[in-house]
């Protein structure tokens, strides 16, 4: 009896499979000369040659379906098999698909810019408002270049900086003290790569989360590098940062000036990259606006209030300042 693995490399075995394994009975139903037996992500297949010969070439356009859209469904495993099933383009403004199927891709038109400056250049900054979707945006980029194998790995940073609260006094080792600080980045993950898979890439360091703290002394090559908050960095932290981009690699660098939790003596490093590096050739910058605000209406009533509240408060001290 003629026997074959097909290893599922690339996705998540459970989400071809199917949950309590559905997909899979349904194809051993499809497929009844064959045994089909599933172990994490390899399949073992024995029987007739000829059906083993088209499950075989199903089970590609099946993972390259998953791979694509992040998802597959019964109606889809049919038209693959009966042949109905067209090739299937991901279109131009989508940038990846989520873990339930829907197209992650640009809501304004800055967003779409932060893509294009993306295409564009090696390293970006992209400055605005919270929920304007520059980090969600970002790392929407980064799978992307993983699933595309322009990049072997994402790296992901934030500055830990105590917002009222001393790291000294939180529970747990070090990386429970460090971990609150990343988790939206965990966040956005967890939203774009199914949960086995991310641990799975997680632990293979093909994805890696740091604190900023942790950059010193790296050279980052082959890689999408992004560091979030940047605002929240100090001029040396930024420069240290900058300084560790490597051949074949991207940066993309988000902050929001509205929300600077350094001490009032210290100058933002984001405030000094963007004036030191403006005009340099192969950096671009993306400012986003109220406009771009992906959350609850609320968030821009919001944002829009606290910054008519700093532009009053300063006309208000240069008044009194000229008096």
């Amino acid at each position: 009896m003629i026997e074959k693995h097909i290893v599922l490399e690339d996705i998540d075995p459970v989400m071809f499979l199917g949950v309590g394994n559905v997909h899979l009975q349904m194809l051993r139903a499809l497929y009844p000369k064959l045994r089909i037996i599933a172990r994490d992500n390899v399949i073992r297949i024995m029987g007739d040659e000829e059906q083993m010969a088209a499950f075989e070439e199903n089970t590609e356009k099946m993972r390259q379906h998953v791979l694509k859209f992040n998802t597959i469904t019964e109606e889809d495993i049919l038209d693959i098999i009966k042949g109905k099933h067209k090739h299937l383009e991901v279109p131009n403004d989508v940038v990846v698909y989520s873990i339930s199927g829907r197209p992650i891709k640009p809501r304004s038109e800055n967003q779409q810019k932060l893509i294009e400056a993306y295409q564009n250049n090696d390293m970006i900054f992209a400055v605005g408002p919270a929920g304007t979707g520059k980090t969600y945006l970002s790392i929407a980029l980064a799978v992307k270049a993983l699933k595309e194998k322009t990049a072997k790995k994402i790296i992901l940073s934030r500055p830990a900086v105590e917002a009222g609260e001393k790291l000294g006094f939180l529970p747990g080792d070090m990386k429970d003290k460090i971990d609150p600080y990343l988790q939206p980045l965990y966040d956005a993950l967890e939203d774009m790569i199914p949960q086995v898979k991310l641990q799975d890439m997680m632990e293979k360091h093909v994805i890696q989360i740091a604190p900023l703290a942790f950059m010193r002394g790296r050279t980052l090559s082959d890689a999408i590098v992004i560091l979030d908050e940047a605002q929240n960095t100090t001029p040396a932290q930024i420069r240290m940062f900058l300084t560790r981009m490597g051949w074949n690699t991207k940066m993309i660098i988000t902050g929001d000036m509205t929300q600077i939790d350094l001490p009032h003596s210290q100058k933002s490093g984001l405030i000094e990259a963007l004036h030191i590096l403006n005009n340099v050739e192969g950096i671009g910058v993306v400012n986003l606006n109220g406009k771009d605000i992906v959350r609850h209406k609320l968030v821009t009533r919001i944002v829009n209030a606290y910054e008519n509240f700093d532009k009053e408060y300063k006309n208000n001290n240069e008044s009194i300042n000229k008096d």
